[in-house]
């Protein structure tokens, strides 16, 4: 391993030589300079890790030497030697960019830590920006796949959007991508490197939701035993993602409004205000106009969040884009397992685009999964997509196949069965996965004669 590169500019020849033999002994690359004009230029034919420089040097201010390395190699790590009359000098260096600063006289010991502390500094913001790249990398709207026309449309919606500070409100149902969407718009936003942060709104009681909203003080309730900042703190210079908003209570959405208004919040139990800079995206899969004329929702909350309103369309209503998602499924699935990428039989293929997909792009990407789990084969066929999707029960994959002829009608019952044994009997569900009405489901369920207690089954409530 290459070891680090130290330069130390010190007018004090006895005190640099004492400082380069110590660092030598801890595995440094040690250079010296006597003055500003010396080292800057060993800098420049020489790029090193590290600079300990002094702060007053005979030629130049050691403030310009600091300045003139971090415009030029603003990578290197800076340490600033000063005597305790000039701390505040030192304290002004941290300021312009010193990554810290050394009192003299100097104790090596002390001199070895707050190199290795700087050092773990930077280490850790390389991770972070590492980590921030592949954020951005994962994010950006290339990796959002789909060609048809209502996705193209999104795309160019996305990309304005991305640019602005707007409230943004993603309509769309289950599965459909809102959170992808949402973070893609903070990952090519000019928040993106500050914080994303996201809460299901409809999957906490309104009592724990206030508090991880807007935080609270100790004592607030029982169990409050310290202060805690709420998330809108914690996605200040961000963006904060609040899915599932149509479940806020209206007493919430009060606090909602007012924090989107005067940009200020107040912690439950709290007297003070206190100023939070946040981008909201909400997120829903209902119609909020509709909750809004029956009184469940406030009128101007949703003005507030309804700024700019990107759809997201159902997979049914781009069927073209499904051979992108399998391709991409599949391609991800063999990255990450480290095999090789597999393919859809042509007859899968079909049916996978004849599918209703209630469950959207989740759903996809779940058959795609239990297809490759299913089956070792490097063409999956559809006897490796899941019962409610291929028709074909469990016990059936690995029985011999028939070679008595079956009737359409007998294919059919099958596959109304297994959905109504997968569904727990539940007919709203059988019916959206079938993709029919119940009432269909109902005639059905008659002409093949099938029980209706048998349909019930396993279900102690089956309506919805």
């Amino acid at each position: 391993m290459e070891r680090l590169s130290v330069l130390i500019i010190e007018d004090d020849g006895q005190l640099a030589e004492v400082l380069a033999r110590f660092l030598r002994r801890q595995g440094f690359d040690v250079e010296t300079a006597t003055s500003a004009r010396e080292g800057v230029e060993k800098m420049f034919a020489r790029v090193f890790d590290i600079v300990l420089s002094d702060l007053r040097l005979p030629d130049r201010s050691g403030i310009d030497v600091l300045q003139e390395i971090k415009r030029a190699f603003p990578q290197t790590i800076v340490l600033m030697m000063t005597a305790f009359s000039s701390i505040d000098s030192a304290v002004e260096a941290v300021r312009l960019g010193a990554d810290d600063y050394l009192s003299k006289p100097l104790q090596l010991d002390d001199v070895k830590m707050r190199i290795e502390r700087a050092l773990e500094r930077r280490r850790l913001q390389a991770r972070v920006a590492d980590l921030q790249q592949q954020l951005t990398e994962r994010y950006r709207f290339g990796n959002i796949i789909g060609k048809s026309k209502p996705m193209q449309e999104l795309f160019r919606l996305l990309e304005r959007v991305a640019r602005s500070s707007a409230t943004v409100l993603i309509v769309g149902r289950t599965g459909t991508g809102k959170e992808l969407v949402a973070r893609a718009i903070h990952y090519n936003s000019p928040r993106a490197n500050g914080p994303f942060v996201d809460i299901n709104c409809g999957a906490l009681p309104t009592e724990l939701l206030e508090s991880e909203l807007f935080g609270h003080v100790r004592g607030a309730f029982t169990g409050a035993i310290e202060s805690k900042p709420g998330l809108f703190e914690v996605a200040h210079g961000g963006t904060l993602f609040l899915d599932e908003v149509d479940a806020l209570k209206p007493d919430l959405q009060v606090k909602l409004l007012r924090a989107l208004q005067e940009k200020v919040i107040r912690r439950v139990g709290g007297r003070e205000n206190i100023p939070v800079d946040v981008r909201i995206i909400a997120a829903t899969n209902r119609d909020l106009g509709e909750a809004v004329r029956r009184g469940e929702f406030r009128e101007d909350l949703y003005y507030r969040l309804n700024v700019v309103t990107l759809y997201l369309p159902e997979l049914r209503e781009r069927r073209e884009d499904i051979p992108l998602l399998v391709e991409h499924f599949l391609t991800r699935y063999a990255r990450e397992n480290g095999q090789p990428v597999r393919r859809f039989s042509t007859e899968a293929m079909r049916l996978l685009m004849s599918y209703s997909w209630p469950g959207n792009v989740r759903e996809l990407q779940n058959a795609v999964e239990y297809a490759l789990t299913m089956s070792n084969e490097p063409v999956l066929t559809i006897r490796d997509l899941p019962p409610h999707i291929s028709g074909i029960a469990p016990m059936e994959r690995s029985a011999p196949p028939e070679h008595e002829p079956r009737t359409l009608a007998e294919v059919e019952k099958r596959h109304i069965l297994r959905v109504l044994e997968e569904t727990g009997g539940n007919h709203a569900k059988a019916a959206e996965i079938l993709g029919i009405d119940r009432r269909t489901l109902y005639r059905k369920l008659q002409r093949y004669q099938i029980p209706l207690e048998s349909a019930l089954r396993g279900s102690p409530s089956h309506e919805e």
